[in-house]
């Protein structure tokens, strides 16, 4: 139901980027490719329109890491983040101009890494914000987004983030629909039905026309309702099936 965020690996190095790309993918990320050259680099962007580039610096041929995302500047508006053994000076000035999203010196840890992109996602999602509401500032309706762990929501003025584990259930309210998590309740310009397309299924089920539930967080199941926390929830009778179905497959 959800699109998970897409990334490109451009590294010369395939033992180095293949491990980047299972630590990606473990991580709930989509890898595009992972190419060597900067060729390759410039036709997969055109292909696959990547959300995020790690983008090794010193790439073996005519074409180094920072010429390579020049390149890909020209034409994409794209994330870059640079990976590199050699962060002298030089490098790292030239690299400047190309206004990366951050530098991972290598050799890096894991939490570098899922670090590095979490912090490029977040600053993605206040930039598609903040020109949201340059383009229309009386608006109150930012739709939600939606990643493989997280979702952001305008709250209080601010997208914040919330966590798919805390999410409770979420409630219809006519065109709206309200998120309960675990320490918070959430308002969205949103109907249920458009939030039921958004959600990763894995995680949520429609159990009736004005619920959505986390099946991580059910604790009980009767006859016609289940419960979550303190609330009882009705499932419709047409959905029950689909539910124990889903459930004995967690």
């Amino acid at each position: 139901m959800n699109n998970p965020v897409k990334i490109l690996i451009v590294e010369d190095e395939m033992v180095i980027g293949a491990n980047i790309s299972l630590q990606l993918t473990a991580l709930g990320y989509e890898v595009v490719g992972i190419v060597p050259r900067s060729e390759e680099a410039l036709s997969c962007v055109k292909q696959e329109c990547p959300d995020i580039i790690l983008m090794d610096i010193n790439l073996k041929g005519d074409i180094d890491g920072i010429e390579t995302a020049k390149l890909i500047q020209n034409d994409h508006d794209v994330a870059i983040i640079y990976l590199t053994a050699n962060a002298d000076d030089a490098n790292f000035n030239r690299a400047k101009s190309t206004h990366p999203y951050a530098f991972i010196s290598k050799p890096f840890k894991k939490l570098d890494l899922q670090r590095a992109i979490e912090l490029t996602i977040e600053r993605l999602i206040q930039e598609s914000t903040e020109s949201t509401s340059e383009n229309n500032p009386s608006s109150e309706d930012t739709k939600p987004v939606i990643l493989s762990n997280c979702i952001f929501v305008r709250h209080h003025e601010k997208m914040v983030k919330v966590n798919i584990q805390d999410i409770l259930y979420i409630e219809a309210e006519r065109n709206y629909c309200r998120i309960y998590s675990k320490d918070k309740e959430y308002l969205l310009v949103m109907t249920l039905k458009d939030m039921d397309e958004k959600l990763p299924n894995n995680h949520f089920l429609r159990v009736h026309r004005s619920f959505i539930v986390n099946l991580s967080q059910i604790q009980e199941i009767a006859t016609s309702h289940i419960i979550i926390g303190k609330k009882a929830i009705p499932v419709s009778k047409s959905l029950k099936e689909e539910l124990l179905k889903r459930l004995q497959t967690i």
